[in-house]
């Protein structure tokens, strides 16, 4: 077991033998907890990307006892079948998770130009990384987001796609003002090398949110972000999730994240704090009409009350609420 730059234990399960890492371009982090199958569907799906990028795939397990999606994955590491390396991120939590494997790669491999980032619920369509790597190129963009596209386990539940929850924020390719989810997520290496660590804060590690507050940090500091329309991946939506106290839950979350980056992003700013709370009030007071207007375009009552939901989750922020989604994730 080894401790990163942050004090955080990390140790390697296995590395593909053939591994040669002075020649990997791209580096592809995989967080994982309890969803060994998934994982390999994740990991098959990144084996058949059609691009010419040499790349390394690093699987940070985060369940630290059983370590069933390492178990899973290690024999197609030892085998060649994937290239890359398995560890094990010690504490729990996802930004905990993220920091050991993007701490990892930088460590493991000295020349990579491009991170990208996916779930373990998450299929890579097959130009999936080149799309993500082009689309920074072509923008001169340090960050690229890319859209996380619905797959829903019962097909009657594909009506929720278009929900905010799980519609993606852009639809277009392109620079954009700002972006939210590491789910589907390219970094180049300086954000990295320039971020301070941890480079997920903590503070979010069970509730989610972490990535979000990174990408508002990163932007601050200058780093230009982009969206490859291109760059899809499937995510795979369990039924839970389109239960009315599931989405209720996470737009509440939404709002509370929306209030803690902007408190940070605001922290050293006259009155930073109180600009906040105000703003936070006007959305809650406005969400009414927001939603009705919502409602008169999509017939659905779930969409309309989502704004709703947000503001009050805004407000709920400032007196401490705070909904930890990934404290129990067989829920989630």
């Amino acid at each position: 077991m080894t401790q990163n730059k942050t004090g955080r234990a990390v140790s390697i399960v296995t590395r593909t033998p053939s591994l040669d890492a002075q020649s990997i371009a791209c580096v592809v982090t995989v967080p994982t907890f309890k969803r060994p199958d998934q994982l390999l569907n994740t990991l098959h799906s990144l084996a058949s990307q059609a691009t010419e990028r040499p790349f390394a795939v690093i699987v940070m397990e985060n369940e630290a006892e059983e370590r069933a999606g390492a178990h899973a994955a290690a024999p197609l590491f030892d085998d060649g079948t994937f290239n890359g390396i398995v560890i094990i991120a010690h504490e729990r939590g996802n930004c905990c998770a993220y920091n050991a494997g993007w701490e990892t790669a930088l460590i493991e491999f000295p020349n990579f130009r491009y991170l990208a980032v996916i779930d373990d619920d998450e299929l890579a369509s097959p130009h999936w990384l080149e799309n993500l790597c082009s689309t920074a190129e072509r923008f001169e963009a340090d960050i690229v987001g890319g859209p996380q596209v619905p797959v829903f386990a019962k097909p009657a539940h594909e009506r929720w796609a278009s929900h905010p929850v799980f519609a993606p924020p852009y639809d277009r390719t392109g620079p954009v003002p700002a972006l939210f989810s590491s789910g589907n997520l390219l970094l180049s290496r300086p954000v990295l090398e320039a971020m301070p660590r941890p480079f997920l804060d903590l503070r979010f590690n069970f509730m989610g949110g972490g990535d979000s507050d990174f990408l508002s940090r990163a932007s601050q500091k200058g780093f230009r972000l982009a969206w490859s329309a291109e760059a899809e991946t499937q995510e795979i939506v369990p039924a839970r999730r389109v239960e009315r106290d599931w989405i209720r839950a996470r737009a509440l979350r939404n709002g509370v994240i929306s209030t803690l980056v902007e408190k940070k992003k605001r922290r050293d700013q006259g009155f930073g704090r109180l600009r906040v709370f105000a703003k936070s009030l006007a959305l809650l007071a406005a969400s009414p009409l927001r939603g009705v207007v919502r409602l008169a375009a999509t017939g659905s009552i779930s969409t309309a009350m989502y704004p709703i939901y947000v503001g009050l989750g805004r407000v709920m922020a400032e007196f401490g609420y705070a909904n930890e989604q990934y404290r129990e994730p067989e829920k989630n």
